[in-house]
């Protein structure tokens, strides 16, 4: 007869119970989640890590069978520079933008519709073969005019970069509808050039299509462990910091996190509960933000 000391000795339950307490951890969270939309910004060096490139379609995958709806918007601006850099290309940063003049903004177009959108869903669909790629400038989905000041409202001349002023998501609620992954590339409509583009900061393309979508939660992947209140004081990582205090913050920030705060901030007061930055660098840290008890990287309340 097996006793229950035998059981608590033999090194494959001490294996297995491990496994099972990790997934019992996740259960409210997937309660939590269920039937509900996630929007996950892809960005950053993972973009250029194969193995956290497959490490992200694993967690989108998952997501997707564990009962949520995610939709991942991405940037691609190592690919953006690198391609700049080939053909000779400047790149410039003002205000934490990149300008784009009209000759890059066609690189834009090419990488980010072309060969960034293309790679990501290539490797959800190897898992999860739902996934499809979705351009800002289809159905209206982005919708933009040229930005002319900074976030102080100095005014900044950043070239083809617009400001959201519209969302319309039809087009990603139609893939949500069907069971797909919407993957939503950084492109805009400018409406006041017609049959232009605008290239749009692609935290903020994120905030404003998770508002316009009624989502849950905002997490954007990034190349920082998360917020902190004191940088570069390490030991000043937030895990977690109101909206208010983040807006005392923001004139402190440094310029590439400036839109990222941004961003939470927008979602926050569009109606988003929960938005998240967290560290794309760590394999997996997407789903360790959304199913464990500690979460991961920095959380942004009411």
């Amino acid at each position: 007869m097996t006793t229950e000391s035998d059981i608590s000795v033999d090194p494959r339950y001490a294996q297995s119970s491990g496994k099972v307490e990790t997934l019992i951890e996740a259960l409210p969270w997937m309660q939590r989640y269920h039937d509900e939309i996630i929007v996950v910004k892809f960005g950053g060096n993972a973009m250029i890590d194969p193995e956290l490139i497959e490490a992200f379609a694993s967690d989108i995958a998952f997501m997707r069978y564990a009962g949520v709806k995610p939709v991942v918007v991405h940037g691609g601006g190592p690919h953006i520079s690198r391609m700049l850099d080939r053909l000779g290309i400047e790149s410039e940063f003002r205000a934490g933008y990149r300008y784009t003049s009209e000759e890059a903004m066609e690189v834009v177009r090419m990488v980010l519709g072309g060969q960034v959108a293309r790679e990501l869903v290539s490797a959800i669909n190897d898992l999860a073969p739902v996934a499809t790629g979705t351009s800002g400038e289809d159905a209206g989905l982005f919708q933009a005019k040229r930005k002319t000041t900074d976030a102080a409202g100095n005014p900044v001349d950043l070239g083809l970069v617009g400001e959201i002023v519209a969302v319309n998501p039809n087009v990603v609620s139609a893939d949500i509808a069907a069971g797909r992954i919407p993957v939503v590339s950084t492109i805009a409509s400018d409406l006041d050039q017609p049959r232009k583009a605008l290239n749009i900061n692609a935290d903020r393309a994120a905030a404003a299509l998770a508002v316009a979508l009624g989502a849950k939660k905002l997490v954007m992947l990034t190349d920082v462990e998360g917020l902190y209140r004191n940088w570069p004081d390490k030991s000043s990582l937030a895990a977690s910091i109101t909206a208010e205090e983040l807006r005392g913050m923001l004139p402190t920030l440094e310029s590439g996190m400036i839109p990222k705060a941004q961003a939470c901030l927008e979602a926050i007061d569009g109606g988003v509960k929960h938005a998240t930055i967290i560290d794309g660098r760590v394999p997996h840290s997407t789903l360790l933000e959304i199913f464990t008890k500690d979460g991961f990287g920095t959380e942004v309340t009411d």
